[in-house]
């Protein structure tokens, strides 16, 4: 299923690149005009792909299931097209942190990795362990995508990851049944409406309207991070996710004191013991299992699929709906994003050739079309009619609509041993936060994690 892929493991990634001093301690949806035939295809940048007929590559993931099938059919076609032969592995356990780390120190990468955070891109980087994207990748990335995906899968201006997929993390998926029961007819714009409709659904007997995964703490990062966007606005977001400002800033103490609204208010989510226990799946099916016990959850796109794997018995698009994180204090409309980008750590002639063929609109249809996949993508070439569904077609617009607007996911860009971490650094202090409520125990605790990791940028 599609969800955050902030994996334990940040020792085997500081093993991995050692060489990065301080680890861990301190210091418009259009038509693509991209033909899909045989070898010579193009990648919507009029560069053809190579002959590769006999050559071979290897590509590691974290994906299963129909994630794995999804992807594999994209490699199928490119294997088809240049006579390559790609090989797809999915790392033990889930665990791409320690399973790559492990490779790289011991001298075996993989030919390609898909990386979900934009720091462990950088600091790759600055190991020497990463190959740059090619000229004709990096045409390819520029004619289909805004610039910040080019930004995000760079490192000191140059160009190592190609975007492969996204998320859209500025959603709340609330239980249509149950909003109706309540006697809501519509849906949240402010935060205030959305505690008022919370509140509605409770007095109409659900018993913990907005359910909260606090379990797994990358979901807290989340909530934390459309919180702050939307109080403290995109420059201080900006400025925030490379602890350019500390997490003693006045902007922290401001979205703290906002969630402390929701998280504080047991008539809203129930005890904080509880909800600190309960695990991202958890929370979603509680929202839409058979008896529901909420009506709400807040998480990104990827909780359709989730509905879908746990067979919770609520159709996507008609009981399972969304609507977009809620603006405060008049904020703009901003969407939050995640994604996996494909970064070469060896020089092969095939995998660079699959970069190229990855940052095509082909390639994104092909990944996004098929069926229970759960795939989006910021590819701007793509046409919304490659999506299996409606819901699909709309979240993957929103983010193509964002372009240059769009941020991403904070705690992606920050060092995994603060920001990737279960049971350490912000994970755990937002965890401790949930639980205690305590604003200025929580910005000292965040800020003293964040000065034990080196920030590369």
């Amino acid at each position: 299923m599609r969800m955050k892929r902030k994996l334990a493991g940040a020792g085997a990634l500081c093993a991995a690149i050692a060489l990065v001093a301080g680890c861990g301690s301190s210091a418009k949806s259009g038509s693509a005009t991209t033909t899909a035939t045989g070898t010579g295809t193009t990648a919507a940048s009029g560069s053809a792909l190579p002959n590769l007929n006999g050559q071979s590559f290897t590509v590691l993931g974290v994906w299963t299931s129909g994630e794995q099938a999804a992807f594999q059919a994209v490699l199928n076609a490119f294997d088809q097209q240049t006579g390559a032969h790609g090989t797809y592995t999915a790392a033990a356990g889930g665990n791409l942190t320690t399973v790559l780390g492990t490779q790289v120190a011991g001298g075996t990468p993989p030919d390609i990795a898909m990386l979900s955070l934009p720091g462990s891109i950088e600091q790759y980087a600055a190991a020497g362990k990463l190959q740059p994207v090619d000229s004709a990748a990096q045409a390819a990335v520029a004619a289909n995508y805004s610039s910040v995906w080019a930004g995000l899968g760079s490192a000191n201006g140059t160009l190592y990851g190609v975007p492969v997929d996204a998320s859209d993390k500025s959603t709340v998926w609330y239980n249509a049944t149950s909003w109706k029961n309540a006697g809501l007819t519509s849906t949240p714009a402010t935060w205030t409406d959305f505690i008022n409709d919370a509140k509605t659904l409770g007095n109409s007997g659900v018993s913990v309207p907005i359910a909260v995964g606090g379990g797994d703490g990358w979901t807290l990062t989340d909530w934390f991070e459309n919180v702050y966007l939307r109080t403290a606005g995109l420059a201080d977001y900006n400025k925030l996710t490379h602890h350019q400002i500390p997490w003693t800033d006045p902007t922290v103490t401001t979205a703290l004191n906002d969630l402390n609204q929701i998280w504080g208010d047991s008539s809203l989510i129930g005890s904080r013991a509880n909800a600190v226990k309960v695990p991202f799946t958890g929370s979603v099916d509680a929202a839409f299992k058979a008896n529901p016990t909420s009506g709400v959850v807040y998480e990104a796109s990827f909780v359709a699929t989730t509905i879908t794997s746990d067979n919770d018995p609520s159709p996507v698009g008609t009981v399972a709906k969304f609507f977009v994180f809620p603006s405060i204090n008049n904020s703009p409309s901003e969407v939050e994003a995640a994604g996996d980008f494909a970064v070469a750590f060896t020089k092969n002639a095939a995998a660079a050739a699959f970069q190229q063929y990855l940052a095509s609109p082909a390639a994104s249809k092909i990944l996004v079309s098929a069926p229970g996949s759960g795939f989006l993508s910021a590819n701007k070439n793509l046409d919304s009619s490659a999506y299996p569904d409606p819901t699909s077609a709309g979240l993957g617009q929103a983010i193509v609509n964002a372009g240059n607007n769009l941020v991403f996911d904070m705690s992606d860009q920050a060092p995994a041993a603060f920001g990737g971490t279960a049971g350490e650094g912000e994970w755990l202090d937002l965890q401790n936060f949930l639980s205690s409520g305590n604003v200025s125990a929580t910005q000292t605790q965040l800020e003293a994690d964040a000065n034990k990791v080196t920030w590369t940028s």
